[in-house]
């Protein structure tokens, strides 16, 4: 069994003062830090990976943005967000990113919650970065529980992983959906510990 850890989305803009910050994104960023400068993590996992959205800075991203003018929906149409290059598109400044292996790029130009839509700088998917190293178990950190983490998760379990969410690693955008994610998650197989 060769396990991974991915690192959904800890990026500015979701993070507390970001333009989709959720409360307790600053907690997740240092928590995975913890985790991964623990000396058994090296052990622990084959591989670590982190996600990002990374919108284009023109357009709305397949309606991704809402159009200008009108209101976001906060469901399917979201404020600008996580624009390639910029400061909220950056990894919150207390993860430490010297242990990430791939960085997952998502959201170019279109619409995308999971880490499995997005892409590799090479141009590889994560499911191929995941299958070349002969990864089986996948834990899922980072933000947001309801959505990105959700859509993650249930992908990783869809390419036949055995997945687990760090539960005290995650944060997400409201209560209710956030426990209804994991209800989701949990019925689909996922593990929450």
């Amino acid at each position: 069994m060769a396990r991974a850890l991915l690192i959904v989305d800890v990026q500015n803009d979701f993070t507390e003062g970001g333009a989709l910050g959720v409360e307790g994104g600053s907690r997740v960023a240092s928590g995975v830090t913890e985790l991964l400068q623990d000396p058994r993590s090296s052990e622990q996992y084959e591989l670590i990976a982190a996600s990002r959205d990374w919108h284009d800075a023109e357009g709305d991203n397949g309606g991704h943005f809402a159009s200008e003018g009108a209101d976001p929906d906060f469901v399917s149409t979201w404020p600008v967000h996580c624009v390639a290059d910029t400061n909220g598109a950056d990894y919150h400044p207390s993860l430490d990113i010297d242990h990430i292996d791939v960085h997952v790029r998502k959201g170019m130009g279109e619409p995308a919650y999971s880490a499995f839509e997005g892409e590799a700088v090479d141009g590889s998917t994560l499911a191929e970065v995941l299958r070349s190293r002969g990864i089986d178990e996948l834990d899922v950190v980072g933000i947001a529980t309801d959505y990105c983490v959700r859509a993650s998760a249930l992908d990783a379990v869809n390419q036949g992983l055995r997945v687990r969410v760090l539960s005290d690693l995650i944060a997400g955008v409201a209560a209710e959906s956030s426990v209804a994610a994991l209800k989701e998650l949990a019925a689909a197989g996922v593990e929450i510990v």
